[in-house]
């Protein structure tokens, strides 16, 4: 097989204190394109240097929706001019987290927009991080969208099967991380079982989320193999065939990859 991990954070602890064994463990098992994500400002030099070094690495540049409060002066200029740099292949992970509350919920909203309108100016897409924020999420996404349109990806997709198909005729891919695998995620695996193969993608969120056989470890970008199997098998389909259109939708939705990939073509 040969995957693409749409959200990892390679900069992470738990992962970056050994990145050169975890990206060689991620491409022992097939992995051929990575998505670094930030959250944090701080992180962005970094995670851009990653990219840089590896050809299998990209970047996106943003401030997570935990963090909103504490990056008040990260607007849609700072994000657009991050944004030039060729590794740079999207916006976020940005949204709304009702859960945790990290942040102010109107500051959370105001910081998605800045993300939203930087997605305008680049055509870049969208890497939406959405928490027990459902109706929010939509209603922004909807209002934005309106303005001008831009590509996007739910990920680590856990929200119901409506928002799903909101996200669906939005225009929007969904990715499927880890907790798909696990035995108290039913309703994702029914939802999971129905989405449409061409707006699929797989992640794994690392160091975060690790799937079943691997839960209680930190989480690798190598674990999107076993993610691949499982959400596979729950489809009825190929596990390579799903690995390969997995890919090809990640090449299609970040669509500066296909300038860089280790082939040249964006479907290494």
């Amino acid at each position: 097989m040969k995957l693409a991990d749409s959200h990892c954070h390679l900069n992470y602890k738990g992962l970056v204190e050994q990145q050169g064994e975890v990206l060689a463990r991620a491409r022992d098992r097939g992995v051929v394109a990575m998505l670094n994500i930030s959250t944090r400002e701080h992180e962005w030099d970094d995670i851009l240097g990653v990219a840089e070094r590896e050809p299998d690495v990209w970047a996106t540049i943003g401030i997570h929706p935990h963090e909103a409060d504490a990056h008040p002066h990260v607007d849609t200029e700072k994000l657009v001019a991050r944004a030039a740099h060729p590794r740079v292949v999207g916006i976020g992970e940005s949204g709304l987290d009702y859960y945790y509350e990290h942040s102010d919920r109107d500051r959370q909203k105001s910081a998605f927009r800045a993300h939203l309108a930087a997605c305008r100016h680049t055509g870049l897409p969208i890497v939406v991080h959405t928490r027990d924020a459902e109706d929010d999420t939509a209603e922004i996404l909807t209002d934005e969208l309106g303005k001008g349109g831009f590509p996007g990806v739910i990920h680590c997709f856990t929200a119901s099967a409506e928002f799903a198909r909101i996200a669906l005729d939005l225009g929007f891919y969904i990715s499927i991380s880890g907790i798909v695998t696990f035995k108290n995620a039913r309703a994702l695996q029914d939802t999971a079982k129905w989405l449409p193969r061409d707006r699929l993608l797989i992640e794994t969120d690392a160091p975060f989320l690790a799937p079943v056989p691997h839960r209680g470890k930190p989480g690798e970008p190598a674990f999107v193999a076993d993610t691949c199997r499982f959400l596979a098998e729950l489809r009825g389909e190929d596990a390579e065939q799903l690995a390969d259109a997995t890919r090809a939708n990640f090449h299609r939705l970040f669509a500066k990859t296909l300038a860089g990939a280790p082939d040249g073509s964006g479907t290494a």
